[in-house]
């Protein structure tokens, strides 16, 4: 069966396309609610900055962590070996 020239599984294959790219971007926002909603919640939040590790408190107020080592620049499709 054809819809608007395509068959059905191209129609499925072109969804499941779409959905794949909102990806990302649903990724964000979720980690960023919930970042949010745990600082409501009274607890802290741990963020890297800048080669430190900062505790977040929900007043605003920050805490070194850990110093870190830089990070690594990564390209997009890129395999990596760790050690």
């Amino acid at each position: 069966m054809s819809i608007n020239g395509k068959d059905a599984m191209s129609e499925q294959s072109d969804v499941f396309d779409f959905q794949e790219q909102q990806i990302p971007e649903l990724s964000v926002s979720a980690v960023t609610v919930a970042y949010w909603n745990t600082l409501v919640a009274g607890q802290s939040v741990l963020e890297s900055e800048d080669g430190t590790i900062l505790e977040i408190f929900p007043d605003g107020t920050r805490r070194e962590v850990k110093r870190i080592p830089p990070g690594v620049k990564v390209v997009a499709g890129s395999k990596l070996r760790l050690r």
